[in-house]
């Protein structure tokens, strides 16, 4: 008499293929193509530059620096005389770096109604703008972007490496204007650092604009 194969003992806890094999992208970071460091300046009359001027941290994913920016306070929100400097690492958010003092900055200057309007989003553009790379091989010149909140009126620059590099500091320029949606009447412009740190008045001859 033929006897059917014993069966094994059914158990509904028993994991699926589909649940052992754990989707790997889950897991998996988006690695940016360069590693930035944020940086923030406090200005406490009692204290020297240097010691106003702190690390916050750094990240080199996509991940880390959404986890950062959501963590932190929108430029709009800091007080008067504060700067948010997000830079390529290894490269201090100052002139005399050997990075940055062959070099100049795009500078747009806001008005007082455009820290409620404008400030906190053309500073997440200029963050996205760094960590996507937008300026394609001009990327190469970026150095860093600095953030002012001043009573006047704030400030975002974009500094780069060599302020001689026309080409590269031209592209970075439109690419920017253009990602800010800054209308083309509006101009904004580059001056070297050379000029800005030795200037006797109020303003900085540009030598470049877009």
């Amino acid at each position: 008499m033929a006897t059917s194969e014993p069966k094994a003992p059914e158990t509904e806890d028993q994991p699926t293929e589909s649940q052992v094999v754990a989707d790997p992208e889950q897991y998996v970071k988006h690695p940016l193509q360069n590693k930035w460091a944020l940086w923030y300046f406090k200005n406490d009359k009692s204290k020297s530059w240097t010691e106003n001027l702190r690390l916050i941290s750094k990240f080199d994913t996509v991940e880390d620096f959404w986890a950062l920016y959501n963590h932190i306070q929108q430029p709009s929100k800091l007080g008067f005389g504060c700067d948010y400097c997000l830079f390529k690492d290894g490269i201090k958010p100052m002139w005399e770096d050997d990075r940055n003092k062959l070099g100049g900055r795009w500078l747009m200057t806001l008005n007082k109604q455009q820290r409620h309007n404008d400030l906190d989003r053309y500073w997440m553009e200029t963050l996205l703008c760094f960590v996507g790379e937008s300026f394609d091989e001009a990327s190469e010149d970026v150095c860093g972007a600095v953030v002012n909140v001043r009573p006047k009126g704030d400030k975002i620059a974009i500094w780069t490496s060599n302020c001689q590099n026309r080409d590269a500091i031209m592209t970075i320029g439109q690419v920017y204007k253009e990602r800010l949606s800054i209308p083309n009447k509006a101009m904004i412009g580059y001056q070297s650092h050379d000029d800005t740190s030795s200037k006797s008045g109020s303003t900085t001859k540009n030598l470049y604009t877009v």
